[in-house]
């Protein structure tokens, strides 16, 4: 594939409902799309950087910046046959693993159409249809908190996974649990706590909770490991895992029993393939984390979740979550069962909503061979 052009596009959604972690509100999202032409052909990616540094160090600026003065340069007006190809030619630089993914994204796009194939059949994806969950934000009280579960269970999601931080833990798990006896949940903690709060999570152990994500600092295997020993709930490291390597480390020191694989997190699609297989080969779950996706990046998590070693109920939910208008189709429903349809088309399998995108455009920017 010759790289004739690639454009980019910083976009703004509003959020139906504000999202609250542990580091922050947010109430609308931004990211950045990508468009790529080859020969005819158009491939779109989403980098799903946010507008703050709040989940990691990278932001829309940031990729923005990393995208326009290095990768692009490094691969328009030239061939590219594959994405081991791509991979190597942006070796040399390092992180920014989120704009490489939304890069590969595209090019991903691009090859499916070339060939003729979905996403899904180039990854070796078994399912049509892949199990998710819900991410449930901070809520001010109880009330509200049960009232938006509620809500979640009535329209089908049958995973529930809570935001937490200090203070706001034992008392929310607890008022979940005691409402819906029987539904499977599990907790994200986004890297708030220490392991001083162990006798917190050894609390959390009552609950029968499917896991504990991220409990501890994102740069710290180590006191990951000491948690796990302490406590029988697995843990599920989410931003710890960068790439492969840290996956085998992680798992090699017994510092999890899960792993949330998001693409964008661990630089693309390719790499999360690869801590896939690695972990069915050594029996560990993994699971496909969502990061407020369009339709684009939701269409690429749907591919990769369908492969086998996605035992556990993804966080991609149906399109409607999160905004009232999307950039693409078509919107992904819940199904009965609580899934969502594999997309079979070619690449991605969606089509862009010209207006939509042009109405939620910030900056716009073309790069031409």
């Amino acid at each position: 594939m010759f790289i004739d052009e690639i454009e980019l596009f910083l976009v703004r959604m509003q959020l139906k409902d504000p999202f609250e972690t542990s580091f922050g509100v947010e109430q609308d999202r931004q990211c950045v799309i990508l468009r790529v032409r080859s020969e005819g052909l158009m491939g779109w990616g989403e980098c799903v950087a946010g507008d703050n540094p709040g989940y990691n160090y990278e932001t829309t600026g940031t990729a923005w910046h990393v995208l326009e003065e290095f990768f692009i340069p490094e691969i328009l007006g030239k061939e590219i046959e594959d994405i081991a190809q791509y991979r190597n030619m942006i070796d040399r630089f390092r992180g920014h693993q989120l704009a490489r993914a939304g890069l590969e994204m595209a090019l991903w796009d691009l090859i499916g159409k070339r060939d003729g194939n979905s996403l899904q059949k180039l990854f070796g994806g078994q399912n049509l249809r892949v199990p998710v969950g819900v991410s449930v934000g901070l809520q001010p009280d109880e009330q509200a908190l049960l009232r938006v579960v509620g809500s979640f269970v009535d329209e089908g999601y049958q995973r529930i996974k809570l935001k937490i931080k200090p203070n706001k833990d034992i008392k929310v798990v607890s008022a979940v649990r005691n409402a819906f006896p029987e539904i499977p949940i599990q907790v994200d903690a986004n890297s708030a706590y220490t392991l001083d709060h162990v006798s917190v999570f050894k609390e959390m152990d009552e609950f029968n909770l499917i896991l504990i994500e991220q409990p501890l600092a994102e740069d710290d295997i180590i006191d990951h490991s000491r948690l796990q020993k302490e406590i029988t709930t697995p843990i599920c490291l989410d931003e710890s895992i960068l790439r492969l390597r840290h996956a085998q480390q992680a798992i090699e020191i017994n510092a999890c029993g899960i792993i949330n694989i998001k693409p964008g997190r661990v630089g693309g699609l390719s790499e999360a393939i690869a801590i896939h297989d690695y972990g069915r080969s050594v029996e560990i779950p993994v699971w496909c984390g969502g990061m407020l996706e369009t339709n684009i990046g939701r269409a690429a998590n749907l591919a990769v979740a369908s492969l086998p070693g996605f035992v556990l109920p993804g966080d991609i939910s149906a399109s409607d979550r999160y905004y009232e208008e999307d950039i693409a189709e078509p919107n992904f429903e819940l199904n009965e069962d609580s899934t969502i349809d594999v997309p079979q088309g070619q690449g991605l399998g969606i089509s862009i909503r010209e207006k939509s995108l042009k109405k939620f455009t910030l900056k716009r920017e073309v790069f031409k061979a």
